[in-house]
């Protein structure tokens, strides 16, 4: 519990990051999914498509600070190298 204004006002502010956060890191992890599912179900262009759309989401996380910029490089280096082994097939 809060013992001053500024401690409640902290309080106050770190609940509404953490329910932003929250939301985007789920809204990145559903873009990272769509890929995946496009992916396991043999649509190249689907998943490329997907891939277009998953990577500003995943790029504004990591600028955010939500996520490590390395991470956010691996799910975007993971996803493009699924892609292109299954453009390979």
């Amino acid at each position: 519990m809060a013992n001053s204004k500024s401690a409640e006002k902290r309080a106050r502010q770190a609940t509404a990051r953490r329910a932003r956060n929250v939301n985007q890191r789920s809204q990145a992890r559903t873009s990272i999914k769509r890929v995946v599912t496009a992916v396991e179900s043999g649509q190249k262009d689907q998943a490329a498509a997907a891939l277009k759309q998953a990577t500003p989401v995943i790029d504004a996380m990591a600028r955010k600070g939500i996520i490590h910029k390395n991470k956010a490089a691996r799910h975007k280096s993971r996803l493009n190298k699924r892609i292109k082994a299954l453009a390979a097939k």
